[in-house]
C-alpha cells in the first residue's frame, strides 16, 4: 500500500435534504480520492452528517419527531445520494455514533485539562441557522450576515474556549505553511480575520439537550461546532486506535464551502493546538454554487436535488458538469442550459463520438481486433502532454483544467482521424495504414479512460471494457499505466451503443 492520503468533505447538517451544493463538494472530493488511488495511495475519504445542535432540535420539534428520528431519516438521504453519484467514500460518519461521542469527550477533557476552557457568562447575538454567535459590529440590519434571517440575543452561562490565546500561533502557522489555506484569496481572508483580533468563544450550551455532554460537567452539552469538527479525528481512530490516527493525521485536505472557512481555518486548528495535535495540512474553500445568481436556500425555493439531474444527464453527465464547468474556488453559477451545452459538446460530440467511431471502425476494418499502437506516433506526444497537464491541475484542484486537458487529447485524436481518413485508406486497400491509425487511436482511448476515471468513472469503466481490457481499471497505477504503448494488441473490441447519447431538450 502506498502513502497515506486523507481527504474530507464537510459533514452535512441534517436540518435539510441534500442538494447540488452538497453534491458539488462531495463529487470534487471523490475525484481527488480516485485520483490518488490511481497513484497507489492508501486513501481515506470521509463524509457524513452533523446531527446535534439547536437547529436539529427545532426541526425535529416542528415535524413531531425526536431529534434522533429526524437525524436518522435525513442522514439516510445523504447516503442514498452519494451512492447514486458513485461516491467512493471509505467512511460515513454520524456525530450521533457512540465512537464519536467517546472521542469528543476525550478531546474535550484534554483541552480542559490543558487549561484552555473556562466557565463564564455570555450574552450575545446568536444565529440558529449558523449555530454561531456574532459580535454587534458584524450585524447591520438585525439579520444574520450569512442567512439574512433575524438574529437572536442570548444570555447564558457557558464554558469558553480561549481562542484569543492562539492568535500568534495561528499567524505563525500560516506564515510557515502558506499552502494550509487555499486558494490564496481565502488565505488572505483568514489572515485578515486573525489579525483583526480573536475573541474567546462559547463552546457549551445549557439551553438545549441535544448534544454531547461535557465530561466534567454534564449539565452542559458541547457547542455543535466543537462537536462536529472533531469528526475528522474520530474517523481515523482518535482515542481508540493510536497507530491509525498517527498514520492518517494530519488530514491532507478538508474541502469546505467558504461560509464555513472561519470554523475550519481558525477555530479548528486552534482547538487541535490546544489538545497538542497538528492542524490540517490544507483547508481548501470553494465558493457558493449559485442558481440564477443567488445562493441556494429554502427561502429562495431554488434548491435542486441531484437525483433530478441524474435522471436527465446520467451520473457521469452530472459529475462532469460540476467538475468541468465550476471552478473549485470562486463562486459558480449553475444553469440547466449550460449543463446541456457542456454535455453535448464535450461528452456526446467529442468523447462519445471518438469512442464510437474508433470502435466501430476497428470492428469493421480489423475484425474487431486491436492493432498495436506505433511506438512514436503523432498522438503519443498529445497523450504525454495531456497526462502532464492533468497531473499539474489535479495538484491545484483545478478540475476544469483537468477536464480541458482530457478534452484536448480527445480533440487531437478526432482531428487525426479526419486527417488520415481511414475509411478511404480501407477502400484503397491500404490495410497497414488503417491498422496504424486505429492502433494509435485505440491507445489514445485507453489513456483517456484512465485520465477521465476520477471524473466520469462509469463511462471510463465501460470504455475500458469495450476496448477488450480484462483488468480492473481501478487497479491500474500511474505513471506506468499512462505510458504510451502499454495497451495490449489483439484484444477484441465492442462498439455498442453511444457512451453519451446527445440530449435533445425542448
Amino acid at each position: 500500500m502506498g502513502s497515506p492520503f486523507y481527504v474530507t468533505t464537510p459533514i452535512y447538517y441534517v436540518n435539510d435534504v441534500p442538494h447540488i451544493g452538497h453534491a458539488y463538494t462531495t463529487v470534487a472530493a471523490d475525484a481527488l480520492a480516485r485520483w490518488r488511488r490511481l497513484w497507489g495511495d492508501d486513501v481515506v475519504f470521509l463524509t457524513g452528517t452533523d446531527e446535534h445542535g439547536l437547529k436539529i432540535q427545532r426541526a425535529a420539534e416542528e415535524h413531531g419527531v425526536t431529534p434522533k428520528e429526524w437525524a436518522d431519516k435525513t442522514s439516510e438521504r445523504f447516503r442514498e445520494t452519494w451512492e447514486l453519484l458513485d461516491i467512493t467514500n471509505t467512511d460515513f460518519i454520524r456525530t450521533t455514533e457512540p465512537r464519536h461521542k467517546m472521542a469528543v469527550q476525550k478531546f474535550l477533557q484534554r483541552v480542559y485539562d490543558n487549561g484552555f476552557i473556562e466557565l463564564n457568562t455570555y450574552e450575545g447575538l446568536y444565529c440558529v441557522a449558523c449555530e454561531a454567535y456574532y459580535a454587534d459590529d458584524e450585524i447591520s440590519d438585525g439579520n444574520c450576515p450569512v442567512h439574512k434571517r433575524p438574529i437572536e440575543r442570548v444570555r447564558e452561562d457557558n464554558y469558553f474556549f480561549k481562542l484569543s490565546e492562539f492568535q500568534n500561533r495561528l499567524l505563525q502557522h500560516y506564515t510557515d505553511h502558506p499552502e494550509a489555506v487555499q486558494p490564496e484569496s481565502r488565505r488572505n481572508e483568514v489572515l485578515g480575520f486573525i489579525k483583526g483580533g480573536l475573541r474567546d468563544f462559547s463552546m457549551s450550551r445549557t439551553s438545549i439537550s441535544w448534544g454531547i455532554p461535557l465530561p466534567w460537567d454534564e449539565s452542559h452539552v458541547a457547542y455543535v461546532w466543537f462537536d462536529a469538527l472533531f469528526n475528522y479525528c474520530t474517523a481515523v481512530g482518535y482515542g481508540t486506535d493510536e497507530a491509525q490516527f498517527n498514520k492518517y493525521w494530519p488530514v491532507n485536505y478538508h474541502l469546505v464551502g467558504k461560509d464555513i472557512l472561519r470554523f475550519h481555518a481558525v477555530f479548528w486548528p486552534a482547538m487541535l493546538m490546544a489538545a497538542g495535535e497538528a492542524p490540517p495540512q490544507c483547508v481548501f474553500a470553494h465558493g457558493f454554487l449559485l442558481v440564477g445568481g443567488e445562493k441556494m436556500s429554502k427561502t429562495a425555493l431554488n434548491q435542486i436535488a441531484p437525483a433530478d439531474l441524474v435522471k436527465q444527464f446520467g451520473v457521469d453527465g452530472f459529475r462532469y458538469h460540476f467538475l468541468a464547468d465550476q471552478r473549485f474556488g470562486p463562486d459558480g453559477d449553475f444553469s440547466f442550459e449550460s449543463m446541456v451545452s457542456r454535455y453535448n459538446a464535450d461528452l456526446a460530440n467529442n468523447y462519445g463520438n471518438l469512442a464510437q467511431r474508433v470502435l466501430a471502425m476497428t470492428e469493421r476494418y480489423c475484425g474487431g481486433e486491436t492493432p498495436a499502437a506505433r511506438a512514436d506516433g503523432p498522438l503519443k506526444s498529445a497523450a504525454e502532454q495531456a497526462f502532464t497537464a492533468v497531473v499539474e491541475n489535479f495538484a491545484s484542484l483545478d478540475f476544469p483544467e483537468v477536464s480541458a486537458a482530457i478534452a484536448r487529447l480527445i480533440g487531437a485524436a478526432n482531428a487525426y482521424i479526419e486527417e488520415q481518413e481511414p475509411w478511404k485508406l480501407y477502400k484503397s486497400e491500404e490495410t497497414e495504414k488503417v491498422f496504424t491509425v486505429l492502433g494509435d487511436c485505440l491507445e489514445t482511448l485507453r489513456i483517456v479512460a484512465l485520465l477521465a476515471l476520477p471524473i466520469i468513472p462509469n463511462a471510463s469503466t465501460e470504455l475500458w471494457r469495450r476496448l477488450g481490457l480484462d483488468t480492473d481499471i481501478n487497479q491500474e497505477r500511474f505513471p506506468e499505466a499512462a505510458q504510451w504503448g502499454r495497451g495490449p494488441s489483439g484484444t477484441q473490441v465492442i462498439s455498442g451503443d453511444p457512451l453519451f447519447p446527445r440530449l435533445e431538450v425542448s
